[in-house]
C-alpha cells in the first residue's frame, strides 16, 4: 500500500517535523553568529572545552568582532575570573594592525585594574603585546588557558605561551571582568543574554 501525503495531513506534519529535527541536529554542533560559526564543543591540547556563549562586539556602529567563551567541560557555570580553563575565539570583520591590538590592550587593563595588579603582570603584558599579528576580516585570535598556561594563537598558530595565572585572569577581564570593553557582549559570552 502507498502512501500519498496530501491524503494523510498528519503524517505530512509528522515527516515535516522529523526533517527539522534532523537538521537543526546537524546545525546543533556550533552556533553562529553574523556568519562566523563556532563550535559547541572543542578539543585542545588533551582537553575538552563546552560553549558558554557567543556574541557579536559592536564597537560605536560597526560590529568589529564575533566571539565564543568556552570552560572546560563539566564547568557549566561562568567563571571566567577563575583559574578553570577556559578559553576565547575571536573573528575579526575588519582589518586591525597589530599596533593597535598591543595599545588597546595596555591601555584597556591599565584602565581597569590597580596599580599594583598592572605592575605584577606588566612584563609578561609587554611580551605579549609584542607578538600580536595584524589581522584581516575573516582572521580568528585564541585567547586560552589550560590551567598552566596561557596561550594566545592567530588562525590556530601559537604566537605567546607563558604560565602566567595573573596575566590569564587580566587578559580575560578585557572581554568578561567587571569592567569590559562591552557589557552587552560580555553577558553574551556568559550565556545571560
Amino acid at each position: 500500500m502507498r502512501l500519498r501525503l496530501n491524503h494523510h495531513p498528519a503524517l505530512g506534519a509528522l515527516l515535516t517535523i522529523c526533517m527539522l529535527l534532523i537538521t537543526s541536529g546537524v546545525f546543533a554542533s556550533s552556533v553562529s553568529e553574523r556568519g562566523e560559526r563556532f563550535e559547541r564543543v572543542v578539543d585542545e591540547n588533551g582537553q575538552r572545552y563546552t560553549l558558554i556563549g557567543s556574541g557579536v562586539f559592536r564597537y560605536m556602529v560597526w560590529n568589529a568582532y564575533a566571539g565564543a567563551y568556552y570552560q572546560l567541560e563539566g564547568e557549566t557555570q561562568p567563571q571566567p575570573m577563575g583559574n578553570q580553563p577556559r578559553r576565547l575565539e575571536l573573528a575579526y570583520f575588519h582589518a586591525i594592525k597589530a599596533s593597535d591590538f598591543a595599545e588597546a590592550t595596555e591601555e584597556t587593563l591599565r584602565n581597569t585594574l590597580t596599580l599594583y595588579e598592572f605592575t605584577q603582570i606588566e612584563e609578561p603584558l609587554e611580551r605579549l603585546n609584542q607578538r600580536y599579528s595584524d589581522v584581516v576580516p575573516g582572521d580568528r585570535y585564541l585567547l586560552s588557558w589550560d590551567g598552566t598556561q596561557l596561550r594566545l594563537a592567530l588562525n590556530g598558530e601559537v604566537l605567546f605561551a607563558e604560565d602566567n595565572a595573573e596575566l590569564a585572569s587580566a587578559m580575560f577581564s578585557i572581554w568578561l571582568g567587571e569592567r569590559p570593553l562591552g557589557e552587552d557582549f560580555r553577558d553574551a559570552l556568559l550565556g545571560r543574554g
